[in-house]
């Protein structure tokens, strides 16, 4: 099933992140998540790609056993990095066999080790370009990723919204966010998406404060901010991992809860393959 329809159904919705293990133990450790947050009757469940497709096959197959044996709507990341025209036609295609309906187009991050993003040769060098090439040859629901505090590579707002802006009209039917903290962010966003005519669901998505050092990281590469007054509490609890996860949860329940409260479709939990704080959140959210 397409999410676009989905989530004509499911309000709210909430839907979930995994991304393909590295080994046995891995996936053991995945599926333990998914069978903890399938009772919360997800909207649909997302697996990422990895950098120049290194987990292309992990990607798909799982994608495929989501949908098959779990039951759970699924959605295959897919970026253009490291492949041309065609292998990105044959990984739609083996999509496509698993009776997955759904892919998150996304030009990807530069492989490890390198800085700049490099357009493969006969490939893509935009998300907008594999929108429209997947428009022109399949039926698939696209969603594409937004950025409410603006692309890290982008010169302002106002160039990242219109890059946005393309992706929509050239076939995407629904925006996921980056992770974020600060839900004026996200309103704002939303709203000048809406001043320029983009009119699709733009989902926000969460991911819970559990590891200070682990969200500084991740902050550090995706552009994203943690309010100063937040960071402070968490710092002074650093040494206390019981009370930095508490704090984050606390912060990531109260978020949702304002973010469903002021119209916001559903939420899209980043979870890192581990169902402990999103199933705190959505507790606090009953």
């Amino acid at each position: 099933m397409k999410i676009i329809d989905i989530l004509e159904q499911a309000k709210p919705s909430f839907s979930f992140e995994f991304f393909p293990p590295k080994d046995s133990d891995g996936f053991d450790q995945l599926f333990k998540t998914i069978d903890n947050l399938k009772p919360l009757n997800p909207a649909f469940v997302s697996v990422t790609y990895g950098a120049g497709g290194s987990t292309r096959s992990k990607t798909i197959d799982l994608v495929g056993r989501i949908k098959k044996e779990i039951g759970l709507e699924s959605m295959a990341h897919l970026t253009c990095v490291g492949h041309n025209s065609d292998e990105i036609l044959n990984v739609l295609g083996d999509i496509k066999k698993q009776n997955v309906d759904n892919v998150l187009a996304l030009r990807g991050d530069p492989p490890a080790g390198e800085i700049n993003f490099t357009k493969p040769n006969n490939g893509f060098g935009y998300a907008v370009e594999l929108v429209q090439f997947m428009c022109e040859r399949f039926s698939f629901c696209i969603g594409v990723a937004g950025y409410p505090e603006g692309h890290p590579e982008s010169s302002n707002r106002e160039e990242d919204l219109f890059h946005l802006k393309k992706k929509v009209l050239a076939g995407a039917s629904f925006i996921v966010t980056q992770l974020f903290f600060d839900n004026k962010y996200y309103f704002d966003f939303v709203a000048n998406l809406r001043n320029i005519g983009v009119n699709v669901p733009v989902i926000p998505g969460i991911m819970p404060i559990v590891n200070l050092k682990q969200i500084k990281r991740f902050t550090k590469m995706c552009g994203a901010t943690v309010p100063h007054d937040l960071m402070v509490r968490l710092e002074a609890v650093q040494n206390d991992p019981e009370s930095v996860y508490q704090i984050g949860i606390d912060h990531a329940a109260n978020q949702c809860r304002k973010l469903l409260m002021q119209g916001a479709p559903g939420v899209h939990f980043y979870t890192l393959n581990r169902s402990r704080a999103t199933l705190s959140v959505l507790e606090r959210l009953v």
